[in-house]
């Protein structure tokens, strides 16, 4: 697939099954992912990959997070199944670093560059996923149990498997709709 075709047929794939990417494949995406433009290299991005165990860790940690805000069991239950909707999920992380010419919107904007870049890199492979966020991207319980900084944001969690079904291409929309000129 061309890259012009992949950007234009680009589909989130919600319903993601077995195989994840393999080795090769995870170091394709990720590499993707670090050369997006990222105002004087300051690598202002984690990549936090779960899968197998890793996926049970992380549901542990999304009920943890869930439970400090007062959640009742079916929330909980909920939350400790949610990264078993696909065979990995890499939490992609905003790391601020201070910097006199680039503010940290600019580093969030290139960390949410980077998860396209994964996102577009495991189609690319034949592989799909979908970039979710919620309430969970801005849980501090959550940030703290995964080791985050006070200033690191969680931009998403991308799921990335397989695509149980051939999702159908969304139609066309036209740029035209929403361009204007000076």
């Amino acid at each position: 697939m061309d890259a012009i075709e992949l950007l234009l047929t680009r589909q989130s794939s919600p319903r993601l099954v077995a195989p994840a990417p393999n080795a090769e494949q995870l170091n394709t995406i990720l590499s993707a992912a670090i050369r997006v433009p990222d105002h004087a290299g300051l690598n202002p991005w984690e990549f936090i990959v779960a899968s197998g165990d890793g996926l049970a860790k992380l549901g542990q940690l999304f009920v943890n997070a869930s439970a400090a805000e007062g959640s009742d069991e079916s929330t909980q239950a909920k939350m400790a199944n949610m990264p078993q909707r696909a065979p990995m999920v890499i939490t992609v992380v905003a790391k601020v670093v201070e910097h006199a010419k680039v503010p940290a919107l600019e580093q969030h904007l290139a960390v949410g560059c980077a998860c396209m870049a994964m996102q577009q890199a495991a189609f690319a492979l034949g592989l799909g996923g979908i970039w979710r966020t919620g309430g969970l991207a801005f849980n501090r319980v959550l940030h703290q149990d995964l080791g985050l900084r006070d200033n690191d944001q969680i931009i998403g969690f991308l799921y990335l498997g397989t695509p149980a079904v051939t999702a159908p291409i969304k139609p066309t929309k036209l740029a035209t709709d929403v361009v204007r000129y000076l």
